[in-house]
């Protein structure tokens, strides 16, 4: 891997771990300040909290699964579809993901949400349209999965997540993320699909 082929990845990860902690351990009112709260989007047109709350995370744990998915696959995806592409895939995913949570909660003033799960899906996603037959080790399974595998391992567990969920993870958001990384990429390279169906 050749970081000084990444940087917006670099950039990204660095101020997401800085922000996290920080907000977690050092300034609690900042965290609250920037959650996503969908009547503030709607009926106070604070739009920016779509983006904030994708920089904050719930837990340690929360940022280190966040953080695990985006070393595993972000630093790779950018450097071979660039830098700029890199970035719209994230920024469209961070924000798009969210939609569907802003409309359905849009009157719960109660409801908020924190975490770059709906970014890093859709770039988990992007990265399996390039390469869809990478080999994953993933604890505890004693082999090798393709990265295809884990991408549907990955939505079935946000699946039960969001069902079960009592935390400030938006896990609806995985699914989202994972429908926008796919349509941008489709966007943005002509001809994914085919090496998609080529791979196989």
């Amino acid at each position: 891997m050749d970081l000084a082929n990444t940087p917006v990845a670099i950039v990204i990860f660095g101020i997401t771990i800085l922000i996290s902690l920080y907000t977690l351990y050092k300034n609690n009112k900042l965290y609250y300040a920037w959650v996503l709260n969908p009547p503030k989007v709607v009926h106070e047109k604070k739009y920016y909290l779509m983006i904030t709350s994708g920089f904050l995370h719930a837990d340690l744990m929360h940022l280190l699964f966040n953080m695990m998915t985006f070393y595993f696959f972000g630093f790779n995806l950018e450097q071979i579809i660039g830098s700029f592409n890199f970035l719209i895939i994230y920024l469209f995913s961070l924000v798009l993901s969210s939609v569907p949570t802003v409309i359905k909660h849009k009157n719960d003033y109660n409801y908020g949400s924190v975490g770059a799960s709906g970014a890093i899906s859709g770039i988990l996603f992007a990265s399996i349209m390039v390469m869809p037959n990478a080999g994953l080790m993933i604890f505890p399974l004693p082999i090798a999965i393709p990265a295809w595998i884990f991408g549907i391992l990955y939505l079935l567990w946000s699946y039960f997540a969001a069902k079960r969920a009592n935390d400030n993870i938006n896990h609806d958001a995985h699914f989202y993320g994972a429908i926008t990384g796919i349509i941008m990429m489709m966007i943005l390279i002509p001809g994914i699909i085919t090496h998609f169906i080529g791979s196989f």
